[in-house]
């Protein structure tokens, strides 16, 4: 047995060398947060100095000055680095981006040279994001000008840019962010006769082009020539990010301008291979503004057209969508640069498939009732998702209205030839007694004698809904 002088003794050394033990930690955990105060303290200045001693030189354009002509160039005087940034400041400020990719796909961030060919609200913002996440080279091309309509979308534009030219006001920005950017700045229209310049040494494209046969000037460009490119669909009278997502061209569903890039870019030889950021929502009540009169009396108007001197047709925006179609885009690319590509981009999966069956069964009904072979009906499959999805939200227009287990759409009006506002869906049975009870010989009997008022109603609604839409589709 142990003395109790003994067991005394040993806890009074245990209890000395817990204490000496919270001690050195304490000690220990004062030094190191010494030391980060004085390495930030360190940093903070040292960013100072380098902010101080490498400021940028940047000529302005006056606000009153009137945008150059189309074919005139000005370029951005920066006044040349005289030294190198410091690369501990650097991966400071990446540190979280070298967090997530790590050293080797940081460093072809970096080393990544991205062409933005559209600067405005969804260009704009792609860039901030490129360059805040490490990317070291990018060229803006846009030909337009900061307007006080443009801040309520833009990502880098104040009061005081309106009048100056986008790119301009995006570069100002983007080297207050980074200051080892390089930015090559072109106030000028992107063309397919010298595309070749303007891309020069572009690891990725982006197209965040308005006007449509630019686009798909661009697109059909960089496809032929093996340049990765990112496109950018219709933001505009939007409003649902929950339906924002990215995609392969080909597989775009129902937006206006995916729907017309891609059936131009079909002609062109070009059906896929090309990633987009779009929006399944369509155009709600909204409206186009009204062009004033004097912009008519200019001469002929053409949609979405590039002129020096008006803007030819003026979507409404809601601000915050071109900047998560931008953050998308820039998204994308960094993980692309990065070598960790999106694995697995989210498609609506599964619905290409029902539209074709949808259509192809649409065609057979309508062989079949009218007793001639049909080739092509006169709508095709983003017609069939605009019916099906977002007129009839996937629902029959026969009471109860319910989820139809087996779907199908059927001419609503057999008096009528087959359109977008004369097509409905229906469970398979009742789109068969509706054929069968809409023609006796040579007789048709109208919808409502064989449904009845209330839902002929509904399928007005409906097809009220489907005009306006129309009004979109380009």
């Amino acid at each position: 047995m142990s003395s109790p002088v003994l067991h005394s003794h040993r806890n009074q050394l245990i209890a000395t060398a817990v204490a000496a033990s919270a001690t050195t930690a304490i000690l220990f955990s004062a030094y190191s947060a010494y030391n980060k105060r004085q390495r930030r303290r360190d940093i903070n200045q040292h960013i100072k100095r380098s902010l101080k001693d490498d400021a940028p030189s940047v000529r302005s354009l006056p606000n009153h000055e009137h945008p150059p002509a189309e074919h005139e160039h000005h370029e951005i005087e920066i006044k040349p680095r005289t030294e190198a940034y410091d690369e501990d400041l650097i991966k400071e400020q990446l540190a979280r981006n070298y967090a997530f990719f790590g050293d080797e796909g940081m460093a072809s961030i970096r080393n990544g040279r991205v062409v933005v060919v559209g600067c405005g609200g969804v260009g704009s913002w792609a860039a901030v994001m490129l360059v805040r996440s490490g990317v070291s080279k990018i060229r803006l091309v846009d030909f337009d000008y900061v307007t006080l309509s443009s801040l309520n979308r833009h990502a880098t534009a104040g009061l005081s840019d309106v009048g100056t030219p986008k790119v301009k006001c995006i570069e100002k920005a983007l080297r207050q962010i980074s200051k080892w950017v390089e930015v090559d700045a072109r106030i000028d229209i992107w063309r397919k006769e010298e595309g070749g310049a303007l891309l020069e040494g572009a690891d990725w494209v982006i197209d965040a082009i308005d006007n449509i046969q630019t686009k798909v000037d661009l697109l059909k460009y960089c496809h032929d020539n093996g340049i990765k490119v990112f496109s950018s669909m219709g933001a505009g009278a939007k409003c649902d990010p929950t339906r924002i997502q990215i995609s392969d061209i080909s597989y775009t569903i129902y937006d206006p301008l995916a729907r017309s890039v891609r059936r131009r870019l079909r002609l062109e030889g070009v059906s896929s291979g090309i990633p987009v950021v779009y929006s399944t929502e369509v155009p709600g009540d909204v409206k186009l503004l009204p062009l004033p009169e004097e912009e008519f009396q200019k001469g002929p108007v053409k949609e979405l057209g590039v002129f020096d001197d008006f803007r030819v047709r003026i979507l409404p925006v809601l601000g915050p969508l071109p900047s998560i179609f931008g953050l998308h885009i820039a998204t994308y690319i960094l993980c692309e640069l990065a070598g960790k590509p999106i694995s697995n981009p989210l498609p609506i999966k599964h619905r290409k498939k029902l539209y074709e069956r949808l259509l192809r069964d649409l065609l057979h009904r309508e062989s079949k009732f009218t007793g001639q072979q049909i080739n092509k009906l006169p709508i095709d499959e983003d017609d069939v998702s605009l019916i099906f999805e977002d007129i009839h939200r996937g629902r029959s227009v026969i009471p109860p209205f319910d989820v139809p287990t087996r779907p199908t759409l059927v001419r609503w009006d057999f008096t009528k030839p087959l359109s977008l506002d004369n097509c409905v869906p229906m469970e398979q049975g009742d789109a068969e007694k509706h054929i069968r009870e809409s023609k006796d010989g040579d007789d048709v009997t109208p919808p409502q004698d064989i449904w009845g008022e209330d839902v002929v109603k509904v399928v007005e609604r409906r097809a009220e809904e489907i005009r306006k839409v129309q009004q979109w589709v380009m």
